[in-house]
Parts: C-alpha cells; sequence; structure tokens
C-alpha cells in the first residue's frame, strides 16, 4: 500500500531479459533498511525487491507488468518515480494507492499556466468511468487530484513542487503514463453495478 506521495527519483541502471525482465534501480535510499522481499513503487507500479546493493536495488517484471504499463518503455538512464511502502503510523498525505496499475494514459498536450502545468490525458475508455473531476489519481505514482474531465480526456495541474520532487518536469505530449484510478471509485462503481 502507498500514498501516491513520491520520496525518491531513481535512475535505470540496467534492464535485461526478454518476456519477464529484470532491472536494476540507483536510488537515494538507505536500502539497509529494505528488507528483500519488500515493495517498492517505481513509477507507481509495485515492484518487489529481489536483491540489493548499497545504491541501487533489483526488481523482476513480469510479462502481464510490461503489457498493462509503461515499464516496457524502460531504458538505461530513465529516471522513475519511487516510493517505499506505507508502514503502520506513516501519514496519508496523498490517497490510498495499491501500486496495481490499471493501463495507461497518454499526454495530449502540456501547458503552463503561471508556475504550474496544466497536463490533459486520454484515459482508456474502459477506465474514463472512474474518473470524476476532484476525485483522485495515481500517474507514475504520484497523487494528483482531477481537474476536468471531458469524456475520455482529464486534466491535472502540477504545482512547483511537484514539477522538482518528482519526474513530472519532464513530460511532454505523447508520453504513456501508468494509469491507477481511485480505489473508492472502483469500489462505488462496483456497487452501482450490483444495486
Amino acid at each position: 500500500m502507498f500514498t501516491g506521495i513520491i520520496t525518491d527519483i531513481g535512475t535505470i541502471q540496467t534492464v535485461d531479459g526478454d518476456q519477464d525482465r529484470h532491472a536494476r534501480i540507483a536510488c537515494h535510499y538507505d536500502l539497509g533498511q529494505t528488507d528483500l522481499g519488500a515493495s517498492i513503487a517505481c513509477d507507481g507500479v509495485c515492484l518487489t525487491v529481489v536483491s540489493k546493493q548499497s545504491d541501487s536495488f533489483t526488481v523482476d517484471i513480469s510479462t502481464e507488468t510490461l503489457e498493462k504499463t509503461n515499464l516496457s518503455g524502460w531504458q538505461v538512464g530513465k529516471r522513475i518515480n519511487l516510493e517505499k511502502a506505507l508502514r503502520v503510523g506513516d501519514e496519508l498525505g496523498g490517497h490510498i494507492v495499491t501500486g496495481h496499475v490499471d493501463g495507461r494514459a497518454k499526454v495530449v498536450s502540456v501547458s503552463q499556466i503561471g508556475e504550474s502545468l496544466r497536463v490533459e490525458f486520454a484515459a482508456p475508455t474502459a477506465l474514463a468511468r472512474f474518473i470524476a473531476p476532484k476525485g483522485s489519481v495515481a500517474l507514475n505514482g504520484t497523487s494528483l487530484t482531477v481537474n476536468e474531465v471531458d469524456g475520455d480526456n482529464f486534466t491535472v495541474n502540477l504545482i512547483p513542487h511537484t514539477q522538482t520532487h518528482t519526474t513530472w518536469n519532464a513530460v511532454k505530449a505523447g508520453d504513456l503514463v501508468n494509469l491507477e484510478i481511485d480505489t473508492l471509485a472502483r469500489y462505488v462503481a462496483r456497487l452501482a453495478e450490483t444495486a
């Protein structure tokens, strides 16, 4: 379980494998405090630490994950958002994020509004119905508030702090990002279907 509050930016050091893949990710975490088998959200995808060095950790990426997320595009040098798993007693500053990505959203446009960036996304049609104005979404692991919704498209604003402390300062039209819809929205929709 995660909060969508990014706590580090990692860099892909190696990626290998064909169907299933293995990646080594450099980070600033004190990995002496991280157990093997621990979960770390990598661009919003919950991945398991299978080995670690003093300044990096290695994860396995299944074929299913490669098909549902943007991790198939990982290359050496790519910067990614990181968040360690929530511990009992931690502050829940964002919203409840599972790290189970629902699909990919495509960046339609990026525009500057004052110091913030307004980013428009196209969501997969099957997921768009779960996205509501002022609701929450996790995009590349970042907890964000939805501004507007128009059909399958929605917008968010990225404040300067978010741009500085995540990889969002490099966002551009055409990017594919990992989308996790709000867990509460999923359950409300399911209850409405069965009512």
